[in-house]
């Protein structure tokens, strides 16, 4: 209610009617008598729907989703991705995901921007970051995921920690943890942009034929 009375000068009347219609969009049966409810009364997944009918009650046109499944089982996770995709489509919604779940994004996204320390360090379409990294990070971030179709052995990790935000170091912020590190990427910053293709680049200095 407090959506439709702030942003867009409902009455609280008008807004009571419109929050009740909200929640049964997104699958919360007996809206009506749930509304008074507190968030303790609500599962994790109805809390989640909640947060999506807050969302979309004054229609917008971009909905901006941080870690939308965290904390969620995965049957439950499923069950609020399918509803986003739902969303999008039926209302014709831009959708933002900020997400560290690699599967997420796979099975969501049509374009990604990976982010390191605050700053893009590639983008591209979906299949151009999984299938044609080009920045050491995401070829670190797509090597550390357990595959299940095979054994792959000890599982990778990036090595180092991230850096201090307070406290970034010269050049490039990824440069004390790449393993392709060069000379450059320590002393010149921000890095330029590399374009790949026509549709994907990455800041790094690495050739686009390595």
């Amino acid at each position: 209610m407090e959506v439709l009375t702030e942003h867009e000068g409902k009455s609280r009347k008008e807004a009571k009617r419109l929050s009740i219609e909200a929640p049964e969009q997104v699958g919360i049966p007996d809206a009506a008598n749930r509304i008074d409810q507190y968030p303790h009364q609500f599962s994790g997944g109805m809390r989640q729907r909640v947060m999506i009918a807050m969302a979309i009650i004054a229609k917008p046109d971009i909905i901006i989703a941080d870690e939308p499944t965290t904390a969620l089982d995965v049957t439950i996770q499923a069950q609020i991705l399918d509803l986003l995709k739902a969303m999008q489509k039926e209302m014709g919604l831009g959708l933002i995901l900020i997400t560290h779940d690699l599967g997420v994004v796979a099975g969501m996204s049509d374009q990604v921007m990976v982010m390191y320390a605050g700053r893009q360090v590639e983008q591209g379409s979906c299949d151009d970051i999984f299938y044609r990294s080009h920045h050491p990070y995401t070829n670190g971030l797509l090597k550390s995921v357990p595959l299940i179709d095979h054994d792959q052995g000890e599982l990778y990790s990036i090595p180092g920690l991230p850096p201090d935000p307070s406290r970034l170091p010269s050049g490039c912020a990824f440069a004390p943890r790449c393993e392709r590190v060069m000379e450059s990427c320590q002393r010149d910053a921000p890095l330029p942009i590399q374009q790949i293709s026509a549709q994907h680049n990455a800041r790094c200095y690495l050739e686009v034929s390595s």
